[in-house]
């Protein structure tokens, strides 16, 4: 059985806390768990965002402000001075290993002397590496503290977090209208052509693939949200792309669409057939909408992130024919190696109906587990499994 929030009686207090890195991945995610915490589980969330201005992109809503009210959450400034005055709460969550601030750990270890040590969580990134399953729940022991802080870990199997999944995600895409959502953003699709999204880092990798889309036999529209893969488009184009323009080559059809918050995000997805995304949280996004899709992994030194890459291409292409597995490895390591991705690409367009039911397939594999917020929940409630004390394990970003 998966694990459930039943066992919740009431409400518990949560403190989220997430710096920027880079992108909108950190918070992506913060936010969107954070908003499933409040209105799913009817949990008391602060979230702690050191940039706003990263949160304001992604939900137009938020204001500069050092406190405010979004979506059920209470949303707070994390300054460098942070206040002395804030009250602990009962389950304090440390995104991506951002180490909670000096003043609040003391206030920890307060309530630790006193009986009442909250659960600490640090939530890792995502990975589909084997050891996840092992490191998954772990507790380490603070030196100065002692205060045991449980590391948990987003995955693609029940030995793992699980991914973030809303309750009605599944009813809100049946209900899409995939017209009305074109149509808001100044967009008519074309009668049998392929709708293609490409969110992605900067990649050299789109003169091949734009070249093989405008010799492509059907035709190609394809929409790109404003973002670092721009800069390398328009490398490739005779002159600069903005939002709202578009470009014609061969059977090739570009238009730049604005930045998208994540609920429109999240329709472009459903709305086109095939998904170029990057990061953690279009990734994961991508998945739920059950379409064809290529990942640009964020890059890392010495290629370590092709050791992840692969990691999850051997799951996701486990139950596959070795024509299948072989074309989609093909075209995602080229694009991620900023290789020439024309024969990948039209090796894979062979296999189109295959591709998209191993996309369909794999959504339905991911549903069978618990989502991420509600095994949150779980060990909030003194579920979950802790595993033995260990050492902090090393993770890659």
């Amino acid at each position: 059985m998966h694990p459930t929030s039943s066992a919740v009686s009431t409400p518990k207090s949560w403190d989220i806390f997430c710096r920027v890195i880079d992108n909108y991945g950190d918070i992506g995610v913060c936010w969107r768990l954070a908003r499933q915490l409040a209105s799913e589980h009817n949990q008391q969330v602060r979230l702690w965002v050191d940039d706003l201005n990263a949160l304001v992109r992604i939900w137009p809503d938020a204001q500069l402000a050092d406190q405010q009210e979004l979506a059920g959450v209470d949303v707070r400034h994390w300054p460098d001075a942070f206040p002395t005055d804030i009250g602990i709460a009962q389950v304090v969550i440390e995104a991506f290993a951002c180490d909670i601030p000096d003043i609040y750990l003391q206030q920890m270890a307060e309530q630790k002397k006193n009986g009442q040590a909250p659960l600490w969580i640090n939530l890792e990134y995502l990975s589909a590496e084997p050891w996840v399953e092992d490191c998954h729940s772990m507790v380490s022991v603070h030196p100065g503290t002692g205060l045991r802080k449980t590391f948990f870990f987003p995955g693609f199997t029940p030995r793992t977090g699980g991914l973030l999944r809303e309750q009605d995600i599944a009813e809100r895409q049946h209900e899409f209208d995939r017209t009305f959502f074109l149509n808001s953003l100044g967009i008519t699709a074309e009668h049998g052509a392929l709708l293609i999204s490409l969110f992605a880092y900067e990649n050299t990798a789109v003169a091949s693939l734009f070249d093989v889309w405008a010799s492509s036999n059907r035709p190609i529209h394809c929409l790109i949200p404003q973002g670092k893969v721009l800069t390398s488009i328009n490398q490739y184009l005779p002159e600069p792309l903005a939002s709202g323009q578009g470009y014609t080559r061969g059977n090739l059809r570009l238009d730049a669409i604005p930045f998208l918050t994540q609920t429109q995000y999240d329709e472009l997805l459903w709305a086109c057939d095939i998904n170029f995304v990057r990061g953690e949280d279009s990734f994961v996004r991508a998945q739920w909408a059950g379409k064809p899709f290529v990942w640009h992994i964020y890059p890392q030194e010495e290629n370590a992130h092709i050791t992840k890459l692969d990691a999850f291409l051997d799951r996701f292409l486990s139950q596959q024919d070795q024509q299948l597995t072989a074309n989609v490895s093909d075209l995602w390591h080229n694009w991620n190696q900023q290789h020439d991705v024309a024969g990948a690409w039209s090796q894979l367009m062979e296999q189109l109906p295959q591709w998209q039911a191993l996309s369909h397939d794999w959504k339905k594999h991911l549903r069978s587990q618990a989502d991420l917020a509600s095994q949150l929940i779980v060990l909030s409630s003194g579920g979950g499994g802790q595993k033995s004390t260990t050492e902090k394990p090393q993770t890659t970003v």
